[in-house]
């Protein structure tokens, strides 16, 4: 049986591979930590209460059929007061678009921009633009990251790949480390956009940003999020933004994404999404509408969230900096934002008891499961080098004491793999 060339190289998500083989392990009776998927505990973060009254009144008022496929008025409203009186951004309705949460967005903005063997530009670690390059056709410009600048993408990193690039693929917070721009390093890359785009003749097609700002609201701190078209404001044609409510709002299931930027793009994404029929169910639409202008409920809801998420990020933090503290290979990088931490377990290499050598990090990744009832995602799934030490740790869906009991099982199974190294008094 054939089937497209497209479909046939396309890879599946390496983090639901993982999800899933935990799921089946649970299910099964395994006590495991489940840190892999990007998601919520509903029963730890369940939605505002204001939405989830929303979404009933608009079931009951049977706000049941087909939505506007740009998204009802009201909502694109909403989100435009929004992100002008929260950013100080200026878009009018007409320069938004709605659809079933980020996925949809961010795959109409390639397909709306992008032509097959164009270049597309973004850093490493990231999620899944990859796969939006095979998608789309696009030639994908993969550019390391160091842990020194928090696997952040600088102005240097990028430097050398822009020339011609048609596409410039950025987000912050970032997923999956849970770091952010400082402002100056934002600044100094959306001067180079700028410059660029200035080199650029009048029939070639302009650098454009797709910055995906999902976890903006998910600051911790004294942590700023940053945004280019706030710190250049010559950007804006060039700008295309990715956001809505899935993740501050712990609504991964509500499916209310929205896109915003240059009228140009929009309207050809929402030509292209019309096509698709991804949009957001209309009784969750019209909830969205009513809750985001209740700015005290708004802000009572992401301090709640936000306490939460960074009280488990940070018992993270600190249990494998003190098992750094005790000659094991681990470390962590301070939580900034979303709802992840980007941890380092260097075991590549090591045998297991059972006489397994620990190859790659996704190897790492299984037997920590089995050992430790740890399960977390390897920077290999989003980009990385087979044998990169990184992991992603994802605490939306996890207890608290489901995290102190699992850094409390961890030292064991690396002590049977002989890592730990003696500490020098």
């Amino acid at each position: 049986m054939k089937i497209s060339h497209l479909a046939a190289g396309l890879s599946g998500s390496e983090i639901i591979k993982i999800g899933n083989e935990v799921s089946d392990m649970v299910r099964q009776g395994a006590t495991i930590c489940n840190l892999t998927i990007g998601d919520f505990d509903p029963a730890l973060f369940p939605i505002p209460e204001g939405l989830q009254e929303g979404i009933i009144a608009a079931y009951q008022q049977h706000q049941t059929n087909y939505p506007p496929a740009p998204g009802i008025a009201e909502l694109r409203q909403a989100a435009a007061d929004f992100v002008h009186q929260r950013q100080g951004l200026t878009y009018t309705p007409a320069e938004f678009l709605v659809a079933g949460g980020s996925r949809p967005l961010i795959y109409a903005a390639y397909r709306a921009l992008v032509d097959a063997g164009d270049r597309v530009v973004f850093p490493v670690p990231s999620w899944n633009n990859n796969h939006y390059c095979h998608l789309t056709g696009a030639t994908p410009v993969a550019v390391p990251t160091r842990p020194e600048a928090d696997f952040m993408p600088t102005a240097a990193d990028l430097a050398p790949h822009l020339a011609g690039a048609t596409l410039l693929a950025l987000c912050s917070p970032l997923n999956p480390t849970g770091t952010v721009f400082t402002k100056a390093a934002l600044e100094e890359i959306c001067d180079l956009v700028l410059l660029e785009n200035q080199r650029r003749g009048p029939n070639e097609k302009p650098l454009y940003i797709l910055y995906d700002q999902i976890y903006w609201l998910l600051t911790f701190g004294e942590t700023e999020h940053f945004d280019p078209v706030s710190l250049r404001p010559a950007l804006r044609e060039y700008v295309l933004y990715i956001d809505g409510l899935s993740k501050c709002f712990a609504a991964t299931g509500v499916r209310v994404g929205y896109a915003f930027g240059p009228a140009l793009v929009i309207d050809q994404m929402k030509a292209i999404l019309g096509h698709v029929g991804a949009w957001a169910p209309k009784a969750e639409q019209v909830a969205a509408a009513k809750f985001l202008p209740q700015t005290g409920p708004v802000d009572a809801f992401l301090d709640g969230i936000k306490a939460g998420l960074q009280r488990s990020l940070q018992a993270l933090y600190d249990g494998l900096g003190a098992l750094e503290a005790q000659g094991y290979p681990v470390a962590a990088i301070a939580p900034a934002g979303a709802i992840y931490l980007t941890a380092r377990i260097d075991a590549v290499g090591r045998t297991t008891p059972a006489g397994q050598v620990l190859a790659t990090t996704k190897d790492v990744a299984s037997y920590l499961i089995q050992a430790a009832g740890l399960a977390a995602v390897p920077f290999s799934a989003f980009g990385a080098d087979a044998t990169d030490p990184w992991f992603r740790l994802s605490v939306g869906a996890e207890s608290m004491a489901s995290i102190d009991a699992a850094l409390l099982r961890l030292p064991a199974a690396l002590d049977a793999l002989g890592v730990r190294e003696p500490v020098k008094l």
